[in-house]
């Protein structure tokens, strides 16, 4: 059985992109096929069966922005970190708005390959199809190549319900824990979940 439609295209009906679970998507696809839209991606998690209730609000930009502007949506609040190691390899790192994350280490914490750096905004547009402000981990549907890593903080996976922005910083969509999990698997990423965040000062 093939997995579920990743995405839309305006040049193929609805969904008519499909991963095979024994063969991964080319580069060829990821090029011929324009970014998902939020729509793009509500859809998909409808066909996953995954409840994704979501609020609309000014866009947000910086952590204290979003708990200014968001109202009082209940759960986990993330940040999201697109980065590369010195050999070029991607990953997106997703950990609760206020964890302290120390970079100098992190590459020896998830056995990359040297000191991680950011991506830049051309390259977090070309491979997960977004824009500063609105990284996400519901953007590794864009990633069609597999090009990147994604991870779970361990602390932001003992909330039972994790808020993340839907392509667009002008929405917070919320997902039970669970599912955000079997969304990534449904896109060719099963995520790492590992101690990402320095722990809390006593």
């Amino acid at each position: 059985m093939g997995r579920p439609a990743l995405r839309a295209c305006s040049c193929f009906p609805l969904f008519a992109i499909r991963y095979s679970l024994f063969a991964s998507p080319t580069k060829h696809q990821a090029l011929d096929c324009p970014m998902a839209t939020p729509d793009d991606l509500f859809a998909f998690l409808g066909q996953l069966g995954i409840a994704h209730p979501t609020v609309h609000h000014p866009p947000l930009f910086t952590v204290e922005e979003s708990r200014t502007l968001r109202g009082q949506i209940p759960g986990g609040h993330t940040k999201n970190l697109f980065l590369k190691d010195k050999k070029g390899s991607l990953f997106l790192v997703t950990a609760l708005e206020d964890a302290v994350i120390e970079l100098k280490s992190l590459h020896r914490r998830l056995g990359a390959s040297g000191r991680f750096s950011f991506g830049s905004p051309e390259q977090l547009r070309a491979v997960l199809g977004v824009e500063p402000g609105a990284v996400t981990p519901l953007a590794a549907m864009n990633d069609a190549a597999l090009q990147v890593t994604v991870v779970l903080d361990q602390a932001l996976m003992a909330h039972a319900v994790i808020n993340c922005h839907p392509l667009r910083n002008t929405m917070t969509t919320s997902l039970a824990r669970e599912d955000l999990v079997r969304f990534l698997a449904a896109t060719g990423h099963p995520p790492r979940i590992e101690a990402v965040a320095e722990p809390a000062a006593s």
